[in-house]
Formats: C-alpha cells, sequence, structure tokens
C-alpha cells in the first residue's frame, strides 16, 4: 500500500529529540492561513481530534492528522514532513527550538492512487 505522508532524516531527527523530552507526540495539518497551514506537533493528546479530522498516517511513530477541508484539498498528494530553520508563530512544540516542521508535498501517480492507505474518519 502506498502511504500518504513521509519524513526526512532531518524532521524524524527533531521529532527522536522531541519524545526524548515530551514523550508521545501527535501531528494536526488544520490548512488554515499562515502558520494555520503548517503541521503542528502536540503531546499525544493535547488536541481534540473529532468529526472534523481525519487520520492519515503516522511519521515516527506520530499519528499524523488533517482537517476534513485540507484533506480533500490534498487528497490527491502525497507528504512529506520536514522541518527548517525559523520561528513560526504557532503553538507547535517544536518552535523555541528555532526551527518550525513544513509540509513538502507532490501529486500521486496513477499506481500510487490505485493503492492508498485508507484514511481514519473519526466521530464526536
Amino acid at each position: 500500500m502506498t502511504e500518504r505522508i513521509a519524513i526526512t532524516p532531518a524532521a524524524e531527527k527533531v521529532i527522536v529529540e522531541l519524545k526524548e523530552r515530551f514523550g508521545e507526540l501527535m501531528f494536526h495539518q488544520s490548512g488554515g492561513c499562515c502558520d494555520g497551514s503548517s503541521p503542528m506537533c502536540f503531546e499525544k493528546g493535547e488536541f481534540k481530534i473529532g468529526s472534523s479530522d481525519v487520520k492519515i498516517g503516522e511519521v515516527s511513530g506520530c499519528d499524523f492528522f488533517m482537517s476534513i477541508d485540507q484533506f480533500e484539498y490534498w487528497k490527491h498528494t502525497h507528504l512529506t514532513l520536514d522541518v527548517t530553520p525559523g520561528r513560526g508563530s504557532s503553538f507547535s512544540i517544536e518552535i523555541p527550538m528555532g526551527i518550525r516542521f513544513i509540509i513538502r508535498s507532490r501529486l500521486f501517480t496513477d499506481e500510487e492512487l490505485n493503492d492508498l492507505t485508507p484514511v481514519e474518519y473519526f466521530e464526536s
């Protein structure tokens, strides 16, 4: 099956460091404007997931959720979690490190589209 999300080695390194400091983590991609469109990292359970979210996969053992509205735009897109220098203004826990998580994307090939992992929908 084709995974919907992947991770770069640089982002993996940051997640390992954050897990050492905070324990289990989770990600949420809201699709808002500006920094709200960046993936945000939280301690697991610190962000409430509900019926307006889907789980698109896992990165480095962390669940990765997305708002359904954003998923509708990106459902044909493979996402890669990465990091970049600079401070975002979100509530994501990596911000004090002087970096922020970002998403890199590309369209799925026709073959990949036919072999996608399913997303998980939630009820409130």
